[in-house]
């Protein structure tokens, strides 16, 4: 079971990649610019909260 949810989620990435390629081109129709945009979100979403996860366990440490 778990592997199916990661693979769901790794197929989830990839579309989101191929969408996000696509509405670089600027070729992409509405819904894929959507997507585009929801991934773009996500990853700057990860991001900022990686970073916070690192900043107090550096503060932490002293």
């Amino acid at each position: 079971m778990l592997v199916l949810v990661l693979a769901v989620v790794v197929l989830l990435v990839i579309g989101g990649c191929v969408c996000v390629f696509w509405e670089a081109r600027g070729d992409a129709p509405r819904w894929a610019r959507g997507v585009a945009k929801a991934t773009l979100l996500g990853g700057e979403l990860a991001r900022s909260t990686s970073r916070n996860s690192r900043s107090r366990q550096s503060t932490g440490d002293e």
